[in-house]
């Protein structure tokens, strides 16, 4: 397997990612969607999830078909870019048909960035322009790091960010990911400097600076700074996809395999105070393909994404924790 030409999860032909986010707020929202809608399921670990019409995903529920997904700072403010892509999908003329009406199907998650340094003080929800903003500027590049739903992202001991990565499977298949990183773990070993992920990652994408040689890499999270932080960095919510053709439970048993690729890269992952969370999609341009085959593949992905996004992270003003690239 090796990445696609983008190393994004729009290598996946037909996939469209949008970033808007605000540095005054220090949050913003990322959007994922297609020119045609599409299948998606969900699977959350985290003990404290933040969404909108994920029930909808469910493998025994009526609609089979979504036209896009969010990932959004904000906290449950943050659900209200789900709004904003709801309207300009409508506009747009695209949604569930019911009679004469078409409903957009926006699914969405949220992190919480409510505490990270940013100004908070709005009279009006800024979220459902930011995902207006963010579905019009969907395409197939897109910045990773400190954009979109990563713009204000922390772990538990470093600025988090927005990630991607890709993989081309031997019979033609690709797979990718989409994540924003804000998880109460961190994705370093102790220093800072070795990521968890460094065991699967591929041309140096994120420093190249290989596994920690060390061993008790189970990182102490009981210091101070990193208690101080972790009541304010919370969540990893994620998108894996493939081109196969897979249906709503397959799709839901991917995004099953894929939260092993959160457990790689955040130490401690899942946790009361996470929202961990996986949409997964297919966007059927394939034959159907080998699903445990892509789910591990999604795994790989999305632990390589999470590294990405703290890899790329940018400072900004107020920032209240360092980004890697900053660690001398």
């Amino acid at each position: 397997m090796i990445p696609g030409p983008r190393n994004l999860i729009t290598d996946i032909p037909g996939l469209k990612v949008g970033n808007a986010q605000d540095a005054l707020l220090k949050s913003g929202t990322t959007v994922l969607t297609a020119d045609r809608p599409f299948t998606a399921s969900v699977h959350v670990m985290g003990g404290a999830p933040g969404t909108r019409e994920t029930d909808l995903l469910a493998p025994d529920k009526t609609v089979e078909d979504i036209d896009a997904l969010v990932l959004s700072g904000g906290s449950a403010f943050g659900l209200d870019a789900c709004g904003g892509v709801a309207a300009a999908l409508r506009a747009a003329g695209r949604g569930f048909p019911v009679g004469p009406v078409h409903v957009p199907i926006v699914p969405g998650a949220i992190l919480f960035d409510l505490l990270n340094g940013g100004v908070k003080d709005w009279d009006d929800n800024p979220y459902t322009a930011l995902g207006r903003a963010a579905f019009k500027a969907a395409c197939a590049d897109f910045n990773l790091g400190s954009h979109g739903a990563g713009t204000g992202a922390l772990t538990g001991t470093l600025k988090g960010g927005l990630g991607s990565a890709s993989l081309i499977l031997p019979d033609g298949t690709t797979v990718g990911a989409l994540v924003a990183a804000n998880p109460v773990g961190a994705v370093t070993t102790q220093g800072n400097r070795h990521f968890y992920a460094a065991p699967f990652e591929i041309d140096g994408e994120f420093g190249g600076l290989g596994p920690d040689p060390s061993t008790g890499l189970g990182r102490d999270m009981s210091n101070a700074k990193a208690e101080a932080f972790a009541a304010l960095a919370n969540t990893t919510i994620a998108i894996v996809a493939t081109d196969a053709r897979l249906s709503k439970s397959q799709c839901h048993r991917v995004a099953v395999a894929a939260h092993d690729g959160i457990g790689r890269a955040c130490v401690p992952a899942h946790t009361p105070a996470d929202g961990d969370l996986v949409f997964a999609v297919s966007s059927r341009d394939r034959e159907a393909g080998d699903t445990a085959l892509i789910g591990h593949a999604a795994a790989l992905c999305l632990t390589r994404a999470i590294a990405r996004a703290v890899f790329e992270a940018s400072a900004a003003p107020g920032d209240l924790l360092p980004c890697w690239r900053d660690l001398s």
